[in-house]
């Protein structure tokens, strides 16, 4: 396959009688000071509190002496530097190799700016409190990760995938002068249909004591944004409330590790409905109604047994096109920014500066990115993708997949933004601006996947 490199499958078997799984799990508090500036937007924001705290939580199995860990931050991305330098740590903490350690993100749009690409730095990336959080991170995430290692006990697994019909939208439409618009708002009645699908499964996976007495995980995956609160308080958005409810029902001591599916072009707003959805009100909504979906698929949850597997690869994604005229008005469009200049560019010259001068910068080097498959037995696999990826891309991997349950983490090992489909590119507007990786690298990442899980499948 075009653009990939050294694929290596880690693959572990033992002629003995199989041994028992074991399972811990833990979340550290990973929130910043007040003043640290917040990520998620073209704008500087400062954080004046917290309405609820940002966590690092850590799932860590083992069996047959291959150990793999699962973390889920509540943060917007995760960086190629955070997750190096967290595995790191981990392995020398934990012995947990780098290649079995999946760290993703869950997007919310009230945490701190990760200082990783000009425009972070345009917006706080360099102030001193977001630079202090960042050398900071990679020794909280390794510390959840180290408490849930330590926290392992004989431990049984249970998968069940529910549906929530109406949360997540698409949020790209066809209009009626023959555009595709994005976020075009509600009742607009130039709005014909929308441009692409959405996905409302909602795979959940439950983690118990060998004898169901405690519960020690519960990691619930759903593709669709984290941008529901807004303001200037830290908040990890609806799955605060998703894991809150879970806690109420299974015990305080359950870690809800809550992964973002592929949602770069899927969002929580109805178009057809009028009522406003932003606030807290509205990620508690949100929150809440996932997690009765979760306690429904409690009632039909089966068990997921079998080798732990993984494996990675490394594929390089080709640049968007850039020309040098791009390039330096990009220059000129981010200094008016930098300055503060009134008006400010328009939102869209904003976008399309910041990446010219990102893929400018790479000098024609393409997008060096992970895909990682980890998996238990024939029933579970959990695939890494490193960017906010179009949902279709994220529903071919699931239809493609041969495991029984197949789960996907954007943002996970790095993320480089955007990732749309072929046929968006051709459509144009917001996410395909912002795309740095040129139209075909979604396919490519999803052919990587598909790889190493039908390379994983029926491996004992």
């Amino acid at each position: 396959m075009r653009g990939m490199l050294a694929f290596v499958v880690l693959v572990f078997a033992c002629s003995a009688p199989a041994a028992e799984l074991t399972a811990g799990a833990a979340q550290v508090d990973i929130t910043p000071p007040r003043g640290t500036p917040m990520a998620g937007y073209y704008s500087q924001r400062g954080a004046e509190g917290t309405h609820d705290p940002l966590f690092a939580k850590a799932l860590v199995f083992e069996k047959d002496g291959v150990r793999v860990a699962l973390v889920s931050l509540d943060l917007i991305a995760t960086t190629h530097g955070m997750v190096e330098s967290s595995r790191k740590l981990i392995a020398e903490q934990t012995g947990i190799a780098a290649k079995f350690v999946m760290i993703s993100a869950t997007h919310s749009h009230t945490g701190p700016v990760l200082s990783s690409r000009p425009r972070d730095d345009a917006f706080g990336g360099t102030h001193k409190l977001a630079v202090e959080f960042m050398q900071g991170l990679p020794v909280k995430i390794a510390d959840a990760v180290k408490k849930a290692d330590a926290n392992r006990k004989a431990a049984r697994v249970l998968r069940g995938v529910g549906q929530e019909e109406g949360l997540a939208f698409n949020r790209r439409f066809h209009m009626t002068d023959g555009s595709v618009g994005w976020n075009p708002g509600k009742k607009n009645p130039r709005i014909v249909r929308p441009a692409g699908p959405s996905d409302p499964s909602v795979p959940v996976v439950l983690v118990e004591t060998a004898d169901g007495k405690e519960t020690i995980a519960c990691y619930v995956n759903f593709a669709m944004h984290l941008d529901t609160v807004g303001g200037l308080y830290y908040s990890a958005d609806y799955p605060y409330t998703l894991a809150k409810s879970l806690a109420a029902v299974k015990g305080d001591g359950l870690v809800t590790l809550f992964t973002i599916g592929c949602s770069g072009d899927i969002n929580h707003i109805n178009v057809n409905s009028a009522s406003p959805q932003k606030g807290h009100g509205e990620a508690a909504r949100i929150g809440t109604r996932l997690a009765g979906e979760v306690l429904r698929v409690f009632d039909k949850l089966e068990p997921a047994e079998g080798p732990l597997r993984a494996s990675s690869v490394t594929v390089e994604l080709p640049l968007a096109p850039v020309t040098s005229d791009e390039a330096k008005a990009a220059k000129e469009v981010i200094a008016k920014v930098r300055n503060g200049d009134k008006p400010a560019p328009k939102f869209l010259d904003q976008v399309q500066a910041f990446k010219a001068d990102d893929v400018a910068t790479r000098l024609g080097k393409p997008l060096s990115v992970e895909v990682q498959v980890i998996s238990l037995g024939d029933d579970l696999a959990w695939v890494s993708l490193p960017g906010e990826i179009f949902v279709q891309l994220g529903l071919s991997i699931k239809d493609g997949s041969p495991f029984k349950q197949t789960m996907i983490a954007e943002l996970a090992n790095g993320s480089i933004g955007y990732v749309p489909t072929k046929v968006a590119y051709a459509e144009g507007n917001y996410e395909v601006v912002s795309a740095r990786c040129a139209a075909g690298s979604g396919e490519e990442l999803v052919a990587a996947a598909l790889k190493q899980l039908r390379e994983q499948y029926g491996k004992k």
